[in-house]
């Protein structure tokens, strides 16, 4: 074990260092910088005075000085200067990264919560009339768009309940937690328990027809120990790796939700970045990301060996 974990952790590191790689050539590859924006918007073009503010940024340094730059300010913990808004990277991102963390945490747990269960009942009473209900609801989930069901949230709370779950100041108590992150959550983890439902049921119906499951049954185990302690944790595997994946998208996924519900989040933000040009928000975010996707997938492993005692490393 301690010798995967420091080859997956090199591994990882390799990992990152090619993103950082990827993401900084692809960033520079777009046509166009901040310069160029800012003098294309005020209709005003001079060789000379774009050269003084390309040089004042750090643009007119070959690539690999800028990188170096950018890779040795992350080791010191220093992400650079926003170009846009003339103060450190880290001031601007430090506040909205909890903010989606918040929202992601809460959508995969109401995902978890509603799809693993449903999912489950779905396979015990396969080809019931809840079964079939159960499978409808969970196409309905893939197919509406996170987005569509939170605009018929707002209105529904709107016209009915004369709520508004617009995101207006930032929450002091719990209570104005859940009453700002709930709403968005709920509609983003719909989607996700869908696919959870669906995967969980195949999963728990594969299974179910295994040797030990019938030998459980003839031994006078009750169906409820059944399915949960025996069929359950065998059929969470790829459960878990989907989970793992889905909280990993939904912290660079979560563009249109935190729009339409006008939520200060690093998704939402790095599209603003990105049509700037802001080249250190969005290699930082980017990376950001990068980094959650990396880390989800690596406790997914660790997670797989207390599931299933048979898997070794």
């Amino acid at each position: 074990m301690k010798t995967y974990l420091i080859h997956r952790s090199l591994m990882m590191l390799v990992t990152l260092f090619g993103m950082s790689v990827l993401i900084f050539m692809l960033l520079r590859m777009a046509p166009g910088n901040i310069v160029d924006i800012l003098f294309d918007s005020a209709g005003y073009v001079n060789p000379s005075d774009k050269k003084i503010i390309e040089a004042e940024l750090g643009l007119d340094q070959p690539y690999v000085v800028q990188y170096a730059h950018w890779m040795g300010g992350l080791m010191q913990g220093d992400l650079g200067k926003s170009f846009r808004l003339e103060v450190p990277a880290i001031q601007v991102i430090r506040p909205r990264v909890p903010i989606t963390v918040e929202l992601a945490v809460m959508a995969i747990s109401i995902a978890i919560l509603l799809g693993v269960p449903t999912g489950v009942i779905s396979a015990v009473k396969q080809d019931t009339t809840l079964d079939y209900v159960l499978r409808v609801i969970s196409l309905s989930g893939l197919s509406m768009p996170s987005f569509w069901l939170g605009l018929l949230i707002i209105l529904g709370m709107i016209s009915y309940l004369g709520l508004s779950p617009i995101y207006v100041m930032a929450p002091q108590t719990w209570v104005d937690h859940l009453r700002l992150f709930g709403i968005p959550a709920l509609a983003v983890g719909f989607r996700s328990s869908a696919l959870i439902m669906r995967l969980t049921r195949s999963s728990m119906l594969e299974v179910m027809r295994q040797d030990y499951i019938r030998t459980a049954r003839a031994k006078g185990q009750t169906e409820r120990v059944v399915n949960f302690h025996h069929a359950l944790k065998n059929a969470m595997l790829p459960v878990i790796t989907v989970i793992g994946i889905e909280f990993a998208f939904l912290i660079g996924g979560l563009v249109i939700t935190e729009t339409v519900f006008n939520i200060p989040g690093v998704a939402r933000f790095l599209v603003q970045a990105i049509l700037w040009r802001d080249y250190p928000i969005v290699q930082n975010l980017v990376m950001l990301i990068a980094v959650v996707v990396v880390a989800a997938n690596f406790l997914v492993d660790l997670l797989y060996v207390a599931l299933d005692p048979r898997i070794q490393y």
